[in-house]
């Protein structure tokens, strides 16, 4: 479990360093041919510096005879997540991306977790306490805030209401980001920012399970214990290239990102699990609508 670039790093490392050993060259080997110092291959193998788009597109044209087309494409997407600022990739290889504005009040695993979200091709996600960002109201995500984040000077509370609204063009973009959300009963019935807002989050949900590109499930206390109760997860996949798929956990200081295969494959069990114990998306909305007129 790593934080999200050096995960992406390591992981571009080993593909690159599999590649190198199946053409038969030696680090330094390689080095000469793409006319760099053998330091910056070990540095690239190792996971320890990101790599330039220019410099991806150049060490497979060293590695040509062993990448199939397939494996060029999964390796270039890699380095765009994997590559930080520096090293031309991130947010500075990406081009300005609206979250950019927000660099100094954003920490970078918040920055990175946008960044995966803003590519995903679809999201997985079982939330135990609160309403997904991307499903919040203004007034909710303002609560939410506040009560996370107590003693916040208010210009601050605004700027992170603002980024969680931002987040939210996902679900309207062209393709849209798919999500599946599963949501404990407690997300429905916990009285966050006071009734009068808790009623207009619930009406927001009722209208947003109504999007095609939405499905939305709700965990009814009647399950009892369940999987989720080790935590909330979102797992994020990407377009036509499974091996980039990753789980996403968040912590109080942190946020963890699990991409090895049994992971990836535990996680997605999981989530199944937890679906097929959640209400169906009709009978969600019900429960959700009833909810929402007594509030």
């Amino acid at each position: 479990m790593q934080h999200g670039p050096a995960v992406r790093r390591r992981k571009l490392g080993e593909e690159l360093r599999a590649l190198r050993d199946r053409t038969g060259l030696t680090s330094g080997e390689a080095a000469r041919i793409a006319g760099w110092h053998q330091s910056k291959i070990s540095r690239i193998e190792t996971g320890r510096s990101g790599v330039k788009p220019e410099d991806i597109r150049l060490l497979l044209d060293v590695y040509a005879k062993v990448v199939s087309p397939e494996q060029r494409a999964l390796l270039e997407a890699l380095s765009a997540s994997a590559a930080g600022p520096a090293a031309g990739g991130g947010e500075a290889g990406r081009g300005r991306q609206w979250w950019h504005d927000y660099r100094g009040l954003l920490p970078q695993e918040y920055r990175d977790f946008i960044s995966l979200e803003a590519s995903a091709r679809s999201a997985r996600t079982v939330e135990l306490s609160v309403v997904p960002g991307l499903l919040q109201t203004p007034e909710y995500a303002r609560a939410v805030t506040r009560a996370a984040l107590g003693g916040l000077p208010e210009p601050k509370v605004d700027a992170l209401v603002d980024v969680r609204l931002a987040r939210q063009s996902v679900l309207r973009a062209d393709p849209p980001l798919e999500l599946s959300a599963v949501l404990d009963e407690a997300v429905l019935r916990r009285q966050i920012g006071g009734p009068g807002v808790m009623a207009a989050q619930l009406r927001h949900l009722g209208q947003v399970a109504r999007l095609p590109q939405v499905r939305l499930q709700v965990l009814p206390f009647s399950v009892g214990g369940h999987l989720g109760l080790t935590g909330p997860f979102v797992i994020f996949s990407f377009p036509n290239i499974a091996d980039l798929d990753v789980v996403v956990l968040d912590h109080l200081t942190s946020s963890l990102y699990l991409e090895r295969k049994e992971d990836l494959e535990a996680y997605s069990a999981a989530f199944r699990t937890i679906q097929a114990h959640a209400l169906p998306p009709q009978d969600s909305s019900d429960l959700i609508s009833s909810l929402a007129d007594d509030a």
